[in-house]
């Protein structure tokens, strides 16, 4: 029997199955992949060595994990589900720092997705993004100019990055930007990604006023690469179950900080 002729499919609708899955669940185990799959452990771990050179998710001893690391950022459809209710309240919150005429730029962050969301009652505005999902989202809407910059794409973060796109965007100039980050560590923001850092550094630089939207559950996460300091935003916006004393270390930084409300 082929491996087209297995159980599991064709490798790529098998490696299809095995990413949605880790994505869906958050982590699984090789053995219960390669048992539903009907295939060896050995077949699921050279899928899972593909699936992790696409970065679309991590293997870790016996597993597969969609969960960030130091190295590795989750995948855009797993970080979508991932702290939903306070990323909303993070965009309702920024919405008071716009304006219509406004020329704003979005990251492609998935709190930035919320924020698109709510976009078009602020109409006439432009908006400036890397992030496909912005523009699909944003597209046809009245009022709403938008300028989408292109470069490599990259499906995990469902983003376009890398030199070309920073290139594009340090031209323009914006109001606004707002975005995120994958860590925050004393005063410092982080990234896993030297590609996000490249265009995240652009995209600040094409923006009068910076304003960093971050959960509670980004102090406790760590990333390899330093993006910029908090003293580098205008405004940092969390969420209410940011601990305590992360809010004394912003405010002792003379960073203005915001408490996004339910």
């Amino acid at each position: 029997m082929t491996e087209t002729e297995r159980p599991g499919g064709s490798p790529r609708e098998r490696r299809d199955r095995i990413r949605d899955r880790v994505l869906e669940l958050g982590s699984v185990r090789i053995d219960d992949l390669a048992a539903e799959l009907a295939v060896s452990p050995m077949t699921i771990h050279r899928d899972l060595d593909r699936l992790a050179e696409q970065g679309w998710l991590r293997k870790v001893r016996g597993a597969a994990t969609a969960e960030q690391s130091a190295l590795f950022e989750s995948n855009v459809r797993y970080r979508m589900a991932e702290q939903e209710a306070a990323k909303a309240r993070l965009a309702d919150a920024a919405t008071r720092q716009l304006e219509r005429g406004q020329a704003i730029v979005l990251d492609d962050s998935t709190t930035c997705l919320h924020l698109a969301e709510r976009l078009p009652e602020f109409a006439p505005m432009t908006v400036i993004t890397n992030f496909l999902a912005v523009v699909n989202r944003l597209a046809g809407e009245s009022g709403i100019e938008l300028i989408s910059l292109g470069g490599t794409y990259f499906p995990p973060y469902d983003a376009f990055l890398g030199m070309s796109t920073a290139d594009a965007a340090r031209p323009l100039r914006a109001d606004v930007l707002f975005m995120s980050t994958s860590a925050i560590t004393e005063g410092y923001c982080y990234h896993q990604s030297e590609e996000e850092i490249l265009v995240k550094r652009a995209l600040m630089g094409a923006a009068g006023r910076r304003i960093l939207l971050a959960d509670h559950t980004k102090f406790r996460k760590r990333a390899l690469y330093r993006l910029a300091a908090l003293t580098e935003f205008d405004l940092v916006i969390v969420d209410q179950d940011t601990p305590e004393a992360e809010l004394q270390a912003i405010g002792d930084l003379g960073v203005p900080v915001e408490i996004a409300q339910s």
